[in-house]
């Protein structure tokens, strides 16, 4: 845009010079040293003395040049006679006759000038628009005859290269790709043994178990050509688009190999046919279909690796997962305690940080955390530490980035009233005293009154150790403490706010799972959780898989359980009323109570 203004300027300064340099003659005559203005009268006088040897006559004057070449300019009308005018005037006819006369077209450069640039700016505009737009395309405007073309991208290895050793945790996994990186290296040693090379790798995980971070250090590990792409490119508004970009991605790595093809976010084209309203006429099926065949079709010879990563493998077309198409099936887990910290030690390499700082302590403080969570918390802990004016990051900028990372900033600034502050404060006391009376619920790791995102408070529970499986009993206990909070607002404001939505919510959750797909209630073993249902999908007119007789049973049951874990709840709450009433008092006080205070406050009571 700069570079058009600029253009434009300069343009307007010729045009402007020009018009200085052509217009000047025709706007004033006079300028020069024999040059004047006349009145009319004065100029027919000249005539009859017979000074003047020449007449020039224009469209609105008339130049009389004498016998030393003088000039005497008089102005007239464009549309009056000039000989009629002179004859009115008195002239001498013989004088006339004698005097040579020279008719002159007077050209307007101002008008010339001005009718060119009004023709010739919008043109040189649009000249700079088309332009533009062909930049951005890339290509010019030749772009709108190649929308079929994949755009698919060659990664450079040397640009930001990533091999496993910057892929904390995750060994297994490493290794069944090194297999793959070593075949494409070394094909020869696994051939000669009659070993087929496998034809697709399909990385699944949850979002942030570093997916794309892996096939990143595939590319980096391997001497071949890596090409990537997402799946979002295949498809397009025009019919037929989408399978002929497969086909121009699968050209170009095919004339490459050995190479990978990397396909991020497949579940974009890959999902199950039939799900769709367009049937077999469907753009994203006719897309599906194409990658099908080139993966394994006639042609299934060529040393090309197809690398796809998802977070939905239940959604895929069972045609994409079997043999001969993605062989291989990786699937990415959160990271363990041992794996958190390996990752949070690779996080915290390139920042400065406290040497008293426990990296273990953070780990055991963040389950379920991915490793995009925990590459988000090690820079919020260092965001946290410029903006105190730190030197260095300490092990309580990490803490408070932990908090920050799960429920949001911290909202100091929300103004609470007294009354609903008094709320939260036992409402919050009332689950941290429930977890702690209960022996199979997560030990309280802090509890505070501080507004963080949409939460009014927060009580944090934490695992002592990973946990991959939960038992009733465990359930059991967490549904008595998401009812902890409501409990103490009915025994001690003997009413109920609209605080323990949420916790009535998830408690609902954990319940209807408790019944339906863990078999863990009185219904017995029986699994009757329904599918994921897919948009537009064949799931979308499926009935329940049960009679309406066990729906009923279902709600009874639920109903029962979400009932035990209130009365639980409140017969702790009523039991250990004054403890309850200590803990918020020291809440409302403090604010926040780390667990090392509050469990100080439990032993004292």
């Amino acid at each position: 845009m700069k570079s058009i203004i600029k253009n434009i300027l300069i343009i307007a300064l010729v045009l402007i010079a020009v018009l200085l340099m052509f217009g000047g003659d025709n706007q004033n005559l006079s300028l020069g040293s024999k040059n004047k203005t006349v009145a009319i009268s004065e100029l027919v006088k000249l005539i009859n003395n017979g000074e003047v040897i020449e007449l020039e006559i224009k469209e609105d004057n008339v130049v009389a040049i004498d016998k030393n070449d003088n000039k005497s300019i008089a102005k007239i009308n464009a549309n009056e006679s000039v000989f009629e005018l002179l004859k009115y005037y008195g002239v001498n006819a013989e004088k006339i006759a004698n005097t040579k006369i020279v008719f002159k077209e007077d050209i307007n450069w101002m008008n010339i000038i001005w009718y060119a640039m009004l023709a010739l700016i919008p043109l040189y505009l649009l000249f700079m628009v088309m332009n533009i737009f062909g930049k951005q395309n890339k290509q010019g405007p030749g772009q709108m005859f190649t929308f079929n073309q994949s755009g698919i991208r060659q990664f450079s290895p040397h640009k930001n290269k990533i091999t496993f050793k910057n892929v904390a945790g995750m060994k297994e996994e490493k290794e069944e790709l090194l297999e793959i990186v070593d075949f494409l290296k070394n094909s020869k040693k696994f051939t000669d043994l009659g070993a087929k090379i496998p034809k697709g790798v399909l990385l699944m995980g949850s979002p942030g178990t570093g997916k794309t971070l892996l096939a990143r250090a595939i590319a980096g590990e391997s001497n071949v050509p890596f090409f990537h792409i997402s799946g979002s490119e295949f498809v397009e508004m025009f019919v037929g688009v989408g399978a002929s970009r497969v086909r121009s991605a699968f050209a170009v790595a095919k004339k490459a190999a050995p190479a990978i093809l990397f396909i991020d976010e497949i579940d974009a084209i890959g999902r199950e046919r039939g799900s769709g309203i367009g049937g077999g006429q469907d753009e994203r099926e006719q897309t599906l279909n194409q990658i099908l065949v080139e993966m394994d079709g006639f042609d299934n010879n060529t040393n090309v690796i197809v690398v796809a990563a998802t977070n939905r493998p239940d959604v895929l077309d069972s045609a994409l997962l079997r043999p001969g198409r993605f062989d291989r099936r990786i699937i990415l887990h959160l990271p363990d305690i041992s794996e958190r910290e390996e990752i949070l030690k690779l996080h915290l390499a390139n920042k400065k940080i406290n040497p008293n700082v426990n990296v273990r302590k953070i780990a055991e403080r963040t389950p379920g955390f991915s490793g995009a969570d925990l590459e988000n918390l090690a820079n919020e802990a260092t965001l946290l530490a410029a903006k105190n004016n730190q030197k260095e990051v300490l092990e309580e900028d990490l803490l408070k980035s932990i908090e920050k990372v799960m429920l949001g900033p911290e909202r100091k600034s929300h103004i609470i009233q007294p009354r609903e502050k008094e709320i939260t404060a036992y409402h919050e006391s009332g689950h941290a005293l429930v977890a702690a009376k209960l022996k199979n619920a997560d030990p309280i790791q802090k509890i505070s009154i501080i507004s963080r995102g949409q939460a009014a408070g927060y009580t944090l529970q934490l695992p002592t150790e990973d946990k991959i499986f939960s038992t009733r009993l465990e359930i059991l206990d967490e549904l008595a403490t998401l009812m902890g909070g409501y409990s103490a607002e009915e025994v001690v404001f003997k009413d109920i706010s609209t605080g323990s939505a949420n916790d009535l919510k998830v408690a609902s959750e954990k319940a209807r799972a408790f019944i339906m797909k863990f078999g863990m209630s009185k219904l017995g073993p029986i699994s009757l959780a329904e599918d994921e249902s897919i948009f537009l999908g064949k799931s979308l007119t499926n009935k329940h898989n049960f009679s309406e007789e066990l729906a009923a049973k279902i709600d009874t049951e639920m109903e029962n359980l979400l009932n035990a874990a209130h009365d639980t709840a409140k017969n702790i709450i009523t039991s250990s009323k004054k403890v309850l009433e200590n803990i918020a008092k020291a809440l409302l006080e403090k604010e926040t109570l780390e667990k090392e205070e509050f469990y100080q406050l439990l032993e004292e009571n």
